[in-house]
């Protein structure tokens, strides 16, 4: 109900395009025939949608791709810097964790630069590595790590220190203790970390995309901006959020498979 109610308040504060009165030649070739560019009923946006979800992957050139391959390309750059984070965030994270030596040796460069916006690196990115597509993937490295690594090393340090006690007495080796004690304990807690990088690295991607252009679903709402087509600009920022609640709602359904009773 309430989002009937909000669609039908905005259809209605949707300006109407009507020319009224005759225009002079000056105005005809400065455009003034052409409506005004406004924000979209939602009628508007109905029907845009049905349009390029209707054939979601054509590709008529570098400008002019169907909505599926600009999501496409966008979920690759994320998910490949993403699990690259992930590689190196969780291995350390345990090391944080069982390690207090280690703790104080690392907290320092952690807090010094977790605080860095992802977008400051596109700069230095762009100019070591010299390719954009790259360079987005690095943004998303460096953006996806610190929630996994700081919730992996704070999970690892919460776990009951009977159930480390009971692995010392069965004399399990530290890998051992870490991969049968701790990993299930601390699933839970590394889940919420991947599930806040996640949502993290897709807020990021569409700003390092529409810095870097190309391909993307930053570069296409740049683009349809460029081209003063707020109906696809709508659009697509809808499309954003959706994509974004299926990934968290995927690491919310696995979160919920390592959770456990005591």
């Amino acid at each position: 109900m309430l989002l009937a109610v909000f669609l039908g308040l905005w259809e209605a504060a949707s300006p109407k395009q009507n020319l009224s009165g005759e225009l002079t030649e000056y105005e005809l070739l400065m455009g003034g025939a052409e409506p005004k560019a406004a924000v979209p009923p939602p009628s508007a946006v109905i029907g845009k949608a049905w349009e390029e979800l209707s054939n979601p992957f054509y590709d008529a050139g570098p400008n002019d791709k169907g909505i599926g391959i600009q999501i496409g390309y966008s979920l690759y750059r994320v998910l490949t810097g993403y699990f690259l984070a992930a590689a190196l965030a969780i291995p350390i994270g345990f090391l944080i964790g069982m390690s207090p030596l280690m703790y104080k040796a690392l907290d320092p460069f952690i807090q010094v630069l977790r605080p860095i916006s992802p977008l400051a690196w596109m700069p230095l990115a762009l100019f070591v590595i010299q390719d954009s597509q790259a360079s987005a993937i690095f943004v998303i490295f460096i953006c996806s790590i610190w929630p996994m690594l700081i919730n992996t090393a704070f999970g690892v340090a919460g776990v009951r220190k009977d159930w480390v006690n009971v692995a010392r007495t069965h004399e399990l080796g530290a890998l051992k203790t870490a991969w049968i004690v701790i990993l299930p304990a601390a699933a839970p807690t590394i889940l919420t970390g991947m599930r806040i990088s996640i949502g993290i690295a897709w807020l990021v991607i569409v700003a390092a995309e529409m810095l870097v252009g190309g391909t993307g679903i930053g570069y296409y709402v740049w683009n349809e901006w460029n081209n003063l087509d707020l109906t696809s600009v709508v659009f697509s920022i809808l499309m954003i959020g959706l994509v974004g609640m299926l990934l968290d709602t995927a690491f919310a359904y696995c979160a919920r498979l390592v959770q456990y009773q005591e």
